[in-house]
């Protein structure tokens, strides 16, 4: 039997930093997903509709799971997750808000607008890297995702 192909995740964050401590985490975390970053709800919007850079279906697979940061430079979380749900096409994808903000109407505006799930980042590499497992241990082994495919 084949191997199963990666589980692809897409991460919207605009922090460099946080990128590479969620790329670091996916690594060690021996997770069987890719994960891919873009900088802001614009290129998140781009890669989902393959515009742009993001023109070519091999090089931009559909995500099983975005990862998507709220307070973004260009479009935030909150207008991204506006067309995602109004897309056809998009609506079914889970979209983990993952963000610094714990403000109660982030929260409610988030869910109102079909987040999967809020998640406040924590502040410590450590526990960031034991949210990643425990994310991944849930979507991939308790939840069922869509087939991305």
């Amino acid at each position: 039997m084949p191997p199963m192909p990666k589980i692809v995740l897409l991460m919207a964050e605009d922090d460099p930093e946080d990128r590479l401590l969620a790329e670091r985490a996916f690594s060690r975390s021996g997770v069987n997903c890719e994960l891919r970053t873009v900088e802001d709800g614009r290129q998140l919007m781009d890669y989902l509709n393959r515009s742009g850079d993001y023109a070519d279906p091999a090089a931009s697979p559909t995500p099983a799971m975005i990862l998507l940061d709220l307070n973004m430079p260009v479009m935030d979380g909150q207008e991204v997750l506006t067309q995602l749900k109004a897309s056809e096409c998009l609506r079914g994808i889970p979209v983990v808000v993952l963000t610094t903000s714990s403000a109660d109407a982030d929260v409610k505006r988030c869910y109102d607008l079909g987040a999967s799930s809020y998640i406040v980042k924590p502040a410590s590499p450590a526990r960031f890297s034991k949210l990643v497992e425990d994310l991944w241990r849930y979507w991939s082994a308790t939840a069922t995702l869509p087939n991305s495919h």
